[in-house]
């Protein structure tokens, strides 16, 4: 069931034939932000519309718009943006090729959720796992617990844990804390869709004798799809006519 459901995610992972518009609300110690994301074929496109829990005043909404002008002038920002997801997905597919290499599971039992039955297990490291570069490495360090909804085979939460202190790429130079942890969230968000729901992470990095530490927690709701084959303009058209605004394509049917 574990090979199954991360084979499934690494597939959905890799389509991008479904994109939507959502919510993020994100909270860390240094702000708390709310923003409006549509996917779109040339990359995400967002619109800030609040920061702690407060709408934005007349001088931010009107950096915020022309922020949004500046991209809509130049795409060779957008490229840039699209080229920085492309090469985060390109990290995320490739840490989901090694989870059924790099961890010894065991089940743990089943529990009742609201979407029904989920399978849970436990996991560390295995001895035998050596990872190919420095996005793996910290793998063989965590141990925790994986989440699988019953009848769809979809992972439906992962927490992990470091044990101890772990070499990150660079020996003692860079060096992820013993203590830190990561919780991933996901769920069906309609017609057979799953996206990820919350996102929290508490890590402490060292680098030669700095410390520098990521506290952060994103929810993502509100998902709605909105077209294939929508570009980025079209994006922040739909994002400044406000939320739940229609798309250029379906605003003429």
């Amino acid at each position: 069931m574990v090979a199954r459901a991360l084979a499934t995610e690494l597939r959905t992972a890799r389509d991008t034939s479904h994109p939507m518009r959502f919510r993020l609300h994100k909270v860390s110690p240094r702000l708390t932000s709310t923003k409006e994301i549509i996917e779109t074929k040339d990359g995400a496109v967002a619109r800030l519309i609040s920061r702690f829990d407060k709408p934005l005043s007349a001088a931010d909404e009107q950096e915020e718009q022309a922020r949004l002008d500046a991209l809509l002038a130049d795409p060779k920002r957008q490229i840039h943006r699209k080229q920085g997801e492309d090469e985060d997905m390109g990290i995320l597919l490739k840490l989901l090729r090694m989870l059924p290499k790099a961890f010894v599971y065991q089940y743990a039992g089943v529990a009742a959720e609201p979407g029904g039955p989920v399978q849970k297990f436990t996991f560390r490291p295995n001895p035998g796992f050596n990872p190919p570069d420095m996005e793996t490495q910290a793998l063989t360090a965590l141990t925790g617990e994986l989440w699988i909804d019953e009848a769809h085979e979809r992972v439906t939460r992962l927490e992990g844990h470091l044990q101890q202190d772990t070499d990150y790429g660079w020996g003692i130079v860079g060096k992820l804390n013993k203590g830190g942890w990561i919780l991933l969230e996901q769920t069906d968000v309609g017609g057979q869709q799953w996206r990820i729901a919350r996102f929290q992470m508490a890590m402490s990095l060292r680098i030669f004798f700095k410390s520098k530490t990521f506290d952060t927690l994103e929810e993502m709701t509100n998902y709605t799809p909105v077209p294939a084959e929508l570009d980025y303009k079209q994006a922040i058209q739909m994002l400044r006519s406000g939320p739940g605004g229609a798309s250029p394509h379906l605003a003429k049917r």
